[in-house]
């Protein structure tokens, strides 16, 4: 059960992320004033994909919650961490980002942390 809720974790992060930063990149800068926040509001609601994403958020948060109630935190921060060696890799190639070297071989640093911490 706990593979399966960090799944759920690891797949809802990375996907929001993805969605939040294809949007923003969409929408491009928005203002923090009151009414830029207004506006923001607005959009969040507008935008599909925006919505998409804290549906997928929410439902990473929660299942976090339910893996650190079965699992020890020890073994769920980490391996939750994986998101990042996902985002990267599609950033990369959804986005079409630009990843250096130094930020592949940091994503490859976490990887065999999260391949250390899940054995």
């Amino acid at each position: 059960m706990r593979w399966i809720l960090l799944a759920v974790v690891v797949a809802g992060t990375v996907l929001s992320d993805l969605l939040q930063s294809y949007e923003m990149k969409r929408v491009g800068a928005q203002s923090v004033k009151p009414r830029g926040l207004m506006r923001l509001a607005r959009m969040i609601v507008e935008r599909r994909f925006l919505a998409l994403s804290i549906a997928c958020m929410a439902a990473a948060f929660f299942a976090f919650m339910a893996l650190v109630r079965i699992a020890p935190l020890s073994f769920a921060v980490p391996a939750s961490a994986s998101s990042f060696v996902l985002e990267t890799i599609l950033a990369k190639v959804v986005l079409r980002e630009r990843i250096g070297a130094r930020r592949a071989a940091g994503a490859l640093i976490v990887l065999c942390g999260v391949i250390l911490v899940g054995r």
